[in-house]
């Protein structure tokens, strides 16, 4: 009996434990479907394939490459890297690409990442589901593979991209030239571990930054012994805040587990929201624009602080708004040569990175920008912050619809004059009005949740609307 792939391979990604979901045989499929599916139609002569720390990923990078060797396309190997480190190997090779990783979930699951030549997406609606399709007929029926025995194997290299990705992001930030900084990074024994060293140090011979970091928990160790490598959970900050306090450091930087997202604490310990991050990178970039004589378009997904918009268009910007997910954000990014997008889970996209996102570029531009200036990160911080936020807040509902239905006819007729559209879920805003209040209610996609977002000018604002929206949503169905 084989696996039904539609349970690990997704909207975006694949996804599974192992080996149960994802074992060597599933990877195998997956890798002569992709190599048929996208690289072949593309005209790609090879795939290039790298993996995270979890101990699953090398077996499972050569199952996945005796899948696209089959299939007469090449493989180049890089090994050991973040998931933005593929996509810059992708964007810099030209190669279409796969990367081995689950991100922050437990040890025992794994995943892939794909994308195009230059790192562009690959989802659902752009090849993933006809790569589901194909290689979910290779493991029903390994008789329906159309290899033949005319068909030469593609050939296997490995190369090493460490050196050339740390040299290239250094190209896009220079941070040679800002005041000494003292940085805690912890790496959550994710791939931080291994490419902090290189790019904020001298592990890949690059020269010395004016900056002492303080490493934590940089050994890589896919069974993540000391906490989650998901900075999204406060919880798993809690080590970095401490460390940042008792070394009188100058700011944080947490990872997680692939390294393709990056949180910030101040010298307080306290976290910098990604939203505050979006206005502070995006103005850095929008200047850089406007410096060139081109006209700056930013993305952000309609969850980010209204502090970013305001913000980036009074610089001179134009905003876009998206539905949060990173191929939303993505394919505004080309459709708007965008210079940058960004997520309030920390995702942030550079269009000098091939459009994809990179955590350790954003903080480059972090330290740029701190270290550039004599203030501290929380003065800095707050510029970028004037509005109050809930966070994301999850209820768990047996019908997400008719919950949402409620809160839309309670806020329509208390709120007759208020915004109203639809484009994620459902959002309310009463931003041109006095009290200023917007919030955003959306339904998970894979659980039997409502995710609540509620921004305000001031705090009781907030947890008014707050409190308001909540009891509507979680109110018994009976009553109802």
């Amino acid at each position: 009996m084989t696996i039904d792939l539609a349970t690990i391979i997704k909207a975006y990604d694949v996804r599974g434990t192992v080996p149960d979901q994802l074992s060597p045989d599933v990877a195998r499929a997956i890798g002569a479907a992709f190599a048929r599916v996208v690289a072949a139609p593309e005209g790609a002569t090879r795939v290039v394939v790298g993996h995270d720390m979890r101990e699953s990923g090398p077996e499972l990078v050569d199952a996945f490459t005796a899948g696209v060797t089959a299939a007469g396309v090449d493989v180049v190997r890089i090994g050991l890297c973040s998931t933005d480190g593929l996509y810059h190997a992708s964007g810099a090779l030209d190669a279409p690409g796969a990367m081995f990783t689950a991100s922050h979930n437990p040890a025992v699951y794994n995943g892939i990442k794909l994308c195009r030549a230059g790192a562009r997406p690959v989802g659902q609606d752009t090849g993933l589901a006809d790569v589901r399709e194909l290689a979910q007929r290779l493991l029903d029926d390994p008789a329906a593979d159309p290899s033949d025995d005319a068909t030469t194997p593609g050939a296997v290299s490995d190369v090493d991209t460490l050196a050339d990705y740390a040299a290239f992001l250094r190209g896009l930030v220079d941070v040679s030239g800002i005041r000494p900084l003292k940085v805690v990074v912890d790496a959550g024994n994710g791939m931080a571990g291994y490419t902090v060293p290189a790019v904020l140090g001298t592990a890949a011979g690059l020269p010395a930054l004016p900056l002492d970091v303080v490493p934590l928990y940089f050994e890589l160790d896919g069974s993540f012994p000391n906490h989650e490598a998901n900075p999204l959970d406060p919880k798993n900050l809690e080590d970095l805040r401490a460390a940042v306090v008792e070394h009188d450091a100058d700011l944080g930087l947490a990872f997680d587990g692939d390294a393709d997202r990056c949180f910030v604490v101040d010298e307080h310990g306290d976290p910098v929201s990604p939203s505050a991050v979006t206005a502070l990178v995006g103005l850095r970039e929008v200047a850089k624009e406007l410096e060139a004589g081109r006209t700056p378009a930013v993305i952000h997904n309609l969850i980010t602080s209204r502090a970013v918009p305001d913000l980036l268009q009074a610089a001179g910007a134009t905003t876009v708004r998206t539905r949060v997910g990173h191929s939303f954000i993505k394919a505004q990014m080309a459709q708007h040569d965008a210079v940058f997008g960004g997520e309030h889970s920390a995702h942030y996209y550079f269009r000098d990175f091939f459009f994809a996102d990179t955590g350790m570029l954003a903080a480059l531009h972090v330290l740029a920008a701190l270290g550039g200036q004599p203030h501290p990160l929380s003065a800095l911080a707050e510029m970028y912050s004037p509005y109050v936020a809930s966070g994301e807040i999850n209820s768990t509902v047996a019908d997400a619809a008719a919950a949402t239905e409620r809160v839309r006819e309670a806020y329509a007729s208390a709120y007759p004059q208020a915004d109203v559209d639809e484009l994620d879920g459902l959002t309310v805003a009463h931003w041109d009005g006095h009290p200023q209040w917007w919030f955003n209610l959306r339904a998970s996609n894979t659980e039997p949740l409502l995710r609540l977002n509620v921004e305000a000018a001031d705090e009781d604002i907030m947890v008014k609307v707050r409190d308001d929206v909540l009891s509507l949503v979680r109110q018994p169905e009976e009553d109802a």
